[in-house]
């Protein structure tokens, strides 16, 4: 286990800065989710973590030590990628061990780290089998065994589940979470799927063109976000927010309220609105409104309500949990 941190860390391509002035302390054994947009910076400030992309200025440090120009080999870091990236001649247990061996190990100690390996991902009874005998999510935890057996100080992700399909993603997250807990190392996670950051993070980092907008533990992103970006971003459905003179009567620059703060009823309350659609996923439903004083509007019901499209209804805050964004 080691701490991560980075000071005042930039990153420019010519005239174009693609990082910000970055800021960042991770403690030891944490697993922290960078999370934004395409184009936000998170893989780019990664790559930088790992070595894989210079450190325009700033100073980065791994357990202390000063890493800002290392190569990513004396960095103690291993990074598992979006592809596997698996060598499809070699079996599973060649595939884990390989960069052992290309570091001349002992072929005792590297059965032994494969084994262990395996042990942990359950892929014990696949050792002896070709990648193009696995599952998408056996390969993934193949190239997450390959990182293992390193014994790395810091664990990077980057996008690992999104070549994956939506169970087997929910699957793979499960498992990362249990992988932390077991092994107590640093990770650091990349995704645009704020679902995998709000159910595998210890903290968020939640960045936006190139510089941190909040950084907390899921719940304090989603009952405390500190802008509209954060607000708008972290929460599935996103909470529905309004500027203009919709928000000027209600005293602020932008108001938020989310769909799970919003009572329906269809004799009286804040806002006249219109069934446009229902959205039924089962426990929920989510409910699209046209309101008269703030055009669209989503509110989060239970699963067997009787609204339908072209219903007149009445919504209404639940003001202790609004948010109101000063400019």
């Amino acid at each position: 286990m080691a701490d991560l941190n980075l000071n005042q860390i930039h990153k420019s391509f010519g005239a174009l800065e693609i990082i910000k002035g970055i800021d960042l302390d991770i403690q030891s054994g944490e697993f922290v989710v960078f999370v934004g947009p395409s184009g936000c910076g998170k893989s780019t400030l990664l790559r930088m973590i790992a070595g894989l992309e210079d450190v325009s200025s700033g100073t980065l440090t791994i357990d202390g030590k000063d890493v800002t120009h290392a190569e990513p080999s004396e960095r103690g870091i291993a990074m598992v990628f979006q592809s596997y990236a698996l060598y499809p001649h070699m079996t599973v247990a060649e595939n884990i061990g390989f960069g052992l061996s290309l570091a001349k190990r002992p072929k005792a100690e590297i059965a032994a780290k494969v084994q262990a390996a395996a042990d942990t991902l359950q892929l014990t009874h696949l050792l002896e089998r070709k990648p193009k005998a696995l599952s998408g999510g056996q390969r993934q935890r193949v190239a997450i065994g390959r990182a293992i057996v390193r014994d790395p100080k810091v664990f990077l992700f980057d996008e690992p589940l999104s070549n994956l399909d939506a169970s087997l993603r929910a699957q793979m997250r499960l498992e990362l979470s249990e992988l932390h807990a077991r092994l107590k190392t640093t990770m650091v996670y990349v995704t645009h799927d704020q679902v995998e950051a709000m159910t595998m993070a210890d903290r968020i980092v939640v960045l936006n063109g190139g510089r941190v907008e909040q950084v907390g533990t899921p719940m304090e992103l989603y009952n405390h976000p500190a802008t509209p970006f954060v607000a708008g971003f972290i929460g599935s459905p996103k909470m529905n927010l309004y500027t203009g003179p919709f928000a000027e009567r209600l005293g602020c620059k932008t108001y938020g309220i989310r769909p799970e703060h919003i009572r329906v009823s269809e004799d009286s309350g804040d806002w006249r609105g219109q069934v446009r659609h229902v959205e039924r996923l089962g426990a929920d439903a989510i409910l699209y409104l046209d309101v008269e004083e703030a055009s669209s509007m989503m509110v989060r019901l239970a699963g067997d309500t009787q609204l339908r499209p072209g219903d007149t209804v009445w919504a209404s805050p639940q003001d202790s949990a609004a948010h109101r964004f000063a400019a």
